[in-house]
């Protein structure tokens, strides 16, 4: 025969109702050498006929006895108690056991890169996790660079954040946790890196006037015209008076998530304007195809998205290294063609035949953006003595001081050239003996 202590029989009165099962495990609360209390809940009895309890430990017995509660809720509601101590890098590892059997080796090896930037949650335990842990991962992240000594893009931002979501969806739906805590955690701002003004030499420019490619139309726009990405990713036809050699600037796209949206209005009020083009940029517009309502559509002829435009942009930049690329003086590319090509005379030098060839090409030319271009627009304006107002106008800038400070700069950067020939010349005309016997005047 056994009784009930007078703190027992108040919970057993005063609580919810509870089954046998749960009175007897409540009879077994004990006091812990720590100073806690303890006890435990029924959870199920396996098929070797022994009974599965799930152990709870508070400061106080009124703790505990929530504990026990909210315990019950869970495996009401089909929570799997006996998990609750997974950490996240216990599902971490089962995620990309599954992706691997999913995944190219490819795709899956990114895979590996990406839930490894999660390292920082590996040993908490999902029933812990919160929202603010990945967000506070996602900020930090967004604030540091990379091992190439640049921060980190909206994209791989996206993908880390999207992987921890997905490990932690394969909890739910084992029953481990009943919700999806980084279900609706925002992505941080991307930084940037301040994009070095750079010009293309003269030889550089030759290559866009000279090479093919989908992408030609929208970089001689730019290098040409100097319009921003997104006012030229807007443009239109009707927009361009190839005749009065004029093309209006009216709209801007903007991408938000990487998907594109028009905006009926530039960068600024600055940025509206009519900018007046070359003769060779209107000959070469007048004998492009207008087979579209816009001037450099998608492949769909809708609006590009930013993966669309990549893609396009990277395209072109591989052509260009094919066809311009010093290969002839690389020597790693060298021996590494000969190596799979040992029958290849070593004398002759190789150059990709196309961008497709199935060797490891190097990069071998600048990597040209499309701000690149714009700044050729504003240093040819400088080179062709344009004042600074117009090229105020032109470049869209709604600041002169804008433009005064590219101009300064480019002041600078050709006197110093101009006497880096004087220098040279001079260098020359004493090892070759020029002025040795001129008279002084």
């Amino acid at each position: 025969m056994w009784t009930l202590s007078r703190q027992q029989i108040y919970y057993s009165t005063k609580g919810p109702h509870l089954s046998r099962e749960d009175t007897m495990s409540r009879m077994k609360n004990t006091a812990r050498a720590d100073g806690r209390v303890q006890s435990r809940v029924y959870i199920s009895t396996g098929t070797d006929g022994k009974k599965k309890y799930k152990y709870v430990y508070a400061d106080t017995n009124a703790e505990l006895q929530r504990k026990i509660i909210d315990a019950k809720t869970k495996l009401g509601k089909g929570i799997d108690l006996m998990a609750e101590n997974d950490t996240f890098g216990y599902w971490r590892r089962n995620w990309l056991k599954i992706k691997k059997t999913e995944a190219s080796a490819k795709w899956y090896e990114s895979c590996e890169i990406y839930a490894g930037k999660l390292a920082d949650l590996e040993n908490v335990k999902v029933s812990k996790l919160r929202a603010m842990d990945l967000q506070s991962l996602l900020i930090d992240m967004s604030l540091e660079k990379n091992q190439s000594g640049k921060f980190y893009s909206e994209r791989t931002l996206k993908i880390t954040r999207d992987i921890a979501r997905e490990i932690l969806d394969m909890a739910v739906d084992n029953r481990v946790i009943e919700y999806n805590p980084f279900s609706r955690v925002k992505l941080p701002k991307a930084q940037r890196e301040p994009e070095k003004r750079q010009a293309l030499t003269a030889a550089q420019q030759e290559w866009i006037y000279n090479t093919p490619h989908r992408a030609q139309l929208p970089a001689m726009i730019m290098m040409c015209a100097g319009l921003r990405r997104g006012e030229l990713l807007a443009l239109t036809w009707r927009d361009i008076d190839i005749e009065a050699k004029t093309i209006t600037i009216n709209k801007a796209v903007e991408m938000k998530s990487g998907k594109p949206g028009v905006k009926n209005c530039g960068k600024t009020d600055a940025a509206m304007r009519t900018v007046y083009i070359p003769d060779r940029l209107a000959d070469f517009l007048r004998e492009q195809p207008q087979t579209t309502f816009l001037v450099c559509p998608a492949a769909s002829g809708n609006l590009m998205t930013e993966t669309a435009w990549r893609k396009l942009w990277e395209s072109y930049l591989a052509e260009l290294n094919v066809r311009y690329g010093d290969f002839e003086h690389n020597l790693e590319y060298q021996k590494r063609y000969h190596e799979k090509h040992p029958d290849v005379d070593v004398t002759i030098l190789h150059r990709p035949g196309t961008r497709f060839d199935p060797e490891n090409i190097p990069f071998m030319i600048p990597r040209i953006t499309a701000h690149w271009l714009r700044h050729t627009f504003i240093t040819n304006m400088y080179l062709a003595g344009v004042d600074v107002l117009t090229a105020k106008q032109q470049a869209g800038h709604s600041d002169i001081k804008v433009t005064m400070d590219i101009y300064t700069h480019l002041d600078s950067e050709h006197q110093n050239r101009s006497m880096e020939k004087l220098n040279d010349y001079l260098a020359r005309g004493v090892k070759g003996g020029v002025n040795s016997d001129t008279e002084t005047a």
